[in-house]
Parts: C-alpha cells; structure tokens; sequence
C-alpha cells in the first residue's frame, strides 16, 4: 500500500488540476457565449460570424489540448503512465466541464441537450452524454494503468486490443462529424448554419463498446494476476 501512494499523491493531483482547469473553461465559454447569444448552441445560426473570434477560438481549443497532455507529461514516469494521468485530466476536465456550466449558466438542461463539441477540422455535433461517456473510459483506463503498475506492460501491447480501441476512436470521429463532413461541400457558411437532426446511437454505442476493449484487457490481466490463475497474462485472447 505504501508504495502506492506517491501514485495515488499524482492521480489526486491531476485530478485537483482537471477541476480547476474545468471552472477555467467553463467561465471561459459562459463568456464566449453570452457574447454571441448563444448559450445553448442548439438553435438556428449556431455559429454566429463574429470579426476574428474564429480562429481565436480554435487555437484555445489546440491550447485546452495541450495542456491537459502537458500535465499528463509531468505527473507521469513512464510513457504508459503520462498518458494514463492525461486520460483522467480529460475525462474529469471534460465531466466537470458540463457540470460547472450548468452551475453557471442553467444549461445543459439534461444529459441529452446537443453541445457543439470541438470544431478541429470540423464542428462535432452530439448530445453531451456522448463525450461523457467516453470521458468514463478515459478515467477508468487512465486510473488503471496509472494505480496498478503491473499493467502498464501489457497497456500497449496486444495489438488487436489496441487496434479494436483505435477502431472504436475512429467510428465516434465519425459519428460527431459525420454531419459536418455532409454539408462540408457547401462551404464555411453550411457548416456555421448546421443543426443536426439526430444522433445514431446504436453505431455510436459500438464505437463505445470497441473503445472498452482495453479496459477489459485490463481488468482480466488484474483479476487473473490476483487470483494467481497465470503469471503470463498477454490478453483477453490468450
């Protein structure tokens, strides 16, 4: 247990950071979009053209990114673990995010309300449980791998593990902009005038299922480690 803590000492304070950093942008946003009356960004003309706001706004977001991989970069010692610490800095920045500005602003009014997500390359579009889901995942690999350091060996290992996770990303890229990617023939003006109609879960549940994949990775190499079952454990598959 002892030799744990110094692990536990960083986890807690990546976490304390996440929070901090989720008021940051929360404020930030509450800012941005009592400017452009746009609180709830679901409604027609969700991207106002305002002089030079743009490209600020997609640097910020290029920023918020770094950031959290920069604070994963330090807490970490190894290069399992500065991605495990910069997983859990996004997934309860990215949680607390949406709590924080429905503290300031009334919005989102339930877990279902559409938020416009990030707009690199394009704008996602989806219902906030979506990201909040696979902020879950983040938080729970990220606690694994960085709590447990007898799984940051197999974490990366098991290609068609890491390759079913990979798959998984690709599709939920897909699903939040897979409207935008339709309307981007018409120009900068259609994608500023989008409002999707729907959000197909059934696919994005399957990108969040292949997404879980590593986490059952992990969890059959810790239970089978503490049962003493095998003291080979390479994957889900072996």
């Amino acid at each position: 247990m002892r030799s744990r803590r110094p692990a536990l000492y960083r986890w807690l304070s990546v976490c304390v950071f996440a929070v901090a950093f989720a008021w940051i942008e929360a404020a930030v946003v509450f800012y941005l979009r009592t400017m452009v009356d746009r609180i709830d960004p679901y409604q027609p003309n969700p991207l106002p053209l305002v002089e030079g706001i743009v490209w600020v706004e997609i640097v910020r977001e290029a920023a918020t990114m770094i950031l959290l991989l920069t604070v994963g970069l330090l807490a970490g010692r190894t290069w399992v673990s500065r991605l495990g610490y910069a997983l859990v800095a996004f997934g309860v920045w990215d949680i607390l995010y949406y709590l924080f500005l429905k503290l300031m602003t009334g919005w989102p009014r339930s877990l279902l309300d559409w938020d416009i997500l990030f707009l690199i390359p394009l704008p996602w579009w989806g219902p906030i449980l979506a990201p909040m889901l696979i902020a879950l995942l983040m938080i729970v690999w990220g606690t694994l791998v960085t709590q447990f350091p007898q799984l940051q060996g197999v974490a990366l290992a098991h290609r068609p593990v890491l390759a079913l996770s990979v798959l998984g990303v690709l599709l939920a890229l897909y699903v939040f902009m897979a409207d935008a990617i339709r309307v981007a023939p018409g120009g900068e003006a259609a994608l500023r005038e989008l409002l999707p109609g729907s959000f197909p879960w059934p696919l994005f549940l399957v990108a969040l299922g292949l997404m879980s994949a590593p986490i059952g990775q992990l969890l059959w190499v810790l239970v089978r480690a503490r049962s003493g079952l095998s003291a080979r454990t390479p994957g889900i598959c072996s």
